[in-house]
């Protein structure tokens, strides 16, 4: 790894991203400058002013300077993410249709786009529009034939044990949690709460994965990180930002490993070829399996393929033809006879296989 691990690396995002080497990284979170192109302050009817963004870093000339900028951007990523990596883009409806269209020139491969529905979002005061809600934050993977990390049943976690959906009811960030400035105001505009960088985190990475947000701001990315013992990388150039997300970082504990969360994920079981079960003994060429559905028994070919009448094919390629769908798992659809004449399911020899393999 580099030294730069868990710091702040302090400058611009794309010549920052230059000094890290290749294949780096396995989650990138990115809240890059919305370019909201306001023309005037934001006022509330009892005459007080929105703390709206309004800094220099959120302002472009045009459309084509602020997609000159992401292309720079996303291009420096692309080159330090691992081809398992995916990349999260957080934004409004003034930059995120953008940013996707780029993504996809780029060569990367969009898996969803998650609607971050916010319950406390400022009204629309005018009266002008609808009230902006709704923040839109891209998933997408390095190239369509990567594979990359998907905690499927952790995210399950955050709707009652059922599959996640890709709507998000998370309130802005406020209360105790949201960094203020001496002044009392809030000390970054856009600064993203904890509960959104968590299930962003869980869903798509393990402990002792790194992660990299090249504008880290307050530093949201990089304390959710630790906490759930993840290693991390941080590119800020304000340094009023940088100075409140260092003490906001070290104030971090990072959450005990017996936690689900924080575990290391278990390996994944050696993959079993049907033939080797052959050669251990359990089954012999010449004995039958029966498919659960249609109802029809195979003969086990001496290569480890079955043979059903003219059909000929491995578990899972004859089970698909049968049933007359793409593809199937075939230890969880054929059966056969144990030594004592017991009928049970191909995955149970396998899961016997390994356990005689694991305790060699």
């Amino acid at each position: 790894m580099t030294d730069n691990i868990d710091t702040i690396l302090r400058g611009d995002s794309v010549e920052m991203l230059d000094t890290l080497p290749d294949n780096l990284v396995d989650l990138v979170f990115a809240d890059p400058p919305y370019n909201l192109q306001l023309q005037n302050d934001l006022w509330r009817p009892n005459m007080t002013r929105v703390d709206a963004v309004n800094d220099a870093w959120d302002q472009f000339e045009d459309f084509a300077a602020y997609d000159r900028f992401t292309r720079d951007w996303l291009t420096a990523i692309r080159r330090v993410m691992k081809p398992t990596a995916t990349i999260w883009v957080s934004g409004t409806y003034h930059n995120i249709f953008r940013v996707g269209a780029l993504l996809q020139d780029l060569g990367f491969w969009i898996l969803n786009t998650v609607n971050w529905l916010k319950p406390n979002a400022t009204p629309n005061f005018r009266g002008t529009r609808l009230k902006n809600d709704s923040e839109f934050i891209i998933w997408a993977k390095y190239s369509e034939s990567s594979r990359y990390t998907f905690n499927h049943h952790a995210m399950k976690h955050f709707n009652a044990g059922k599959q996640l959906g890709s709507t998000w009811t998370i309130p802005v960030c406020a209360g105790i949690e949201r960094l203020r400035g001496t002044d009392g105001k809030k000390l970054h505009p856009t600064q993203k709460p904890e509960a959104l960088l968590e299930r962003i985190i869980l869903a798509s990475s393990q402990p002792g994965d790194l992660l990299l947000d090249p504008f880290l701001g307050s530093g949201t990315t990089a304390a959710v990180a630790k906490r759930l013992r993840r290693h991390w990388i941080g590119i800020e150039r304000d340094s009023t930002y940088i100075e409140a997300a260092l003490k906001r970082i070290e104030a971090v504990t990072p959450l005990d490993q017996s936690d689900p969360r924080a575990a290391e994920p278990r390996p994944k079981p050696i993959k079993i070829p049907f033939a080797a079960l052959l050669e251990a003994g359990y089954l012999q060429p010449s004995d039958t399996l029966q498919l659960d559905s249609p109802d029809c028994l195979a003969v086990i070919l001496p290569d480890g393929n079955l043979q059903v009448g003219a059909l000929c094919g491995s578990i899972h390629g004859l089970a698909a033809q049968l049933k007359d769908v793409p593809s199937c798992n075939g230890w969880m659809h054929w059966y056969a006879q144990d030594a004592t004449g017991e009928k049970r399911l191909l995955d149970e020899f396998r899961q016997q296989f390994r356990l005689n393999i694991d305790q060699k």
